[in-house]
């Protein structure tokens, strides 16, 4: 039989290694409606739903430049690491600090959510679509 007590302590201090990882903090945006109260018109808008949320980036399958017709080309895959709890949806925008260095990103993929942290796969940020 599984001791869930026991069990719940590991997951608790195996989150607390993982956070004492994290380097940087974010902010999350999501494009949602709002109704201008005057004109009653609505329209998309840029909302802030997270801030200063401690978190970390990770970079991985970082190759060398390769050329091609519009020049060289690196490819690397940026990976973010945030509790659990946060609910991010598909398509935020995600500004990350990390490092000195503070970048804007969105959400490429779903997010993989364990017990200790979730992991989602970053792109660059182009804009709104």
């Amino acid at each position: 039989m599984i001791d869930k007590s026991g069990l719940m302590q590991a997951r608790n201090i195996h989150r607390q290694a993982v956070e004492m990882m994290y380097e940087g903090s974010c902010c999350i945006y999501e494009k949602r409606n709002a109704t201008n109260p005057d004109t009653k018109i609505t329209s998309q808008k840029e909302v802030l739903v997270f801030e200063d949320m401690c978190c970390r980036l990770s970079f991985s399958k970082v190759l060398p430049a390769y050329k091609q017709a519009e020049g060289a080309k690196q490819e690397q895959q940026v990976r973010l690491f945030i509790a659990p709890e946060i609910v991010v949806k598909p398509g935020s925008k995600i500004i990350v600090s990390q490092n000195g260095m503070t970048e804007t990103y969105k959400m490429s993929s779903l997010a993989a959510v364990y017990t200790s942290h979730q992991e989602i796969v970053l792109d660059a940020w182009e804009g709104w679509t």
